[in-house]
């Protein structure tokens, strides 16, 4: 089994996440490229260390984390999908066939909830990729032109962005700082509520409640 350092060596994955920074980039997305594979990979392994995972799941979450998006540059539409399938080419050989099996089923299950939870690394990087809101996502650097844009302005109103982990509590919260004068709070559920409702939903799978705390106050 290959680990996350020898994956973030292959120049092939490298090369689709910097292909798939330039394609949403070109169509005015927030930031898919290496910033945010490794936040989602040092997330997803801190995640399943935390709830308690094994070591070999915290390294398949951590790798999954890493290559989850990038299909996005052949389309973003079923990127999730092609993502997978790159993924199974380039490694099938590396890869016990279950190890295999669960990172791309990670990988595919990451944007859609079209499936069940069937392992707990598919719900560990649902958890993951979703909580990524934050300002250093924003690609635009003119103010105004940030605040015409809704997607832009909520992600900008982030200041800070943390999951945290109460095992004793069984409860996996999303804490965020939120800029209020410069985006109110419910801009923020007009473009994230499903999201939110993916994130319990995994967090349910792994026995879990989840929870929104935004600015010192429980939202959910």
């Amino acid at each position: 089994m290959l680990s996350l350092s020898q994956i973030k060596k292959n120049p092939y994955i490298l090369e689709f996440i910097y292909q798939t920074d330039l394609a949403l980039d070109a169509i005015g997305h927030t930031d898919h490229g290496i910033r945010h594979a490794n936040l989602v990979a040092d997330r997803a392994r801190n995640v399943a260390k935390e709830i308690g995972l094994s070591k070999k799941e915290q390294e398949l979450s951590a790798i999954a984390g890493f290559c989850h998006d990038i299909g996005n540059f052949l389309n973003r539409s079923g990127h999730h999908l092609w993502a997978a399938i790159i993924f199974a080419q380039l490694f099938k050989e590396k890869f016990s066939p279950n190890e295999l099996a669960i990172l791309i089923q990670a990988i595919a299950n990451h944007d859609r909830a079209e499936m069940e939870f069937t392992n707990p690394v598919s719900a560990v990087v649902v958890l993951a990729d979703k909580s990524d809101v934050h300002r250093s996502r924003v690609r635009e650097k003119d103010l105004e032109k940030i605040k015409k844009d809704l997607h832009d302005r909520v992600n900008y109103a982030v200041k800070d962005s943390r999951l945290k982990i109460n095992k004793k509590n069984k409860e996996i919260k999303l804490v965020l700082k939120v800029d209020t004068k410069f985006c109110p709070i419910m801009e923020y559920f007009e473009i994230f509520t499903q999201r939110m409702i993916f994130c319990r939903k995994a967090a349910e799978y792994l026995g879990y409640k989840f929870g929104l705390e935004i600015n010192n106050f429980k939202l959910l």
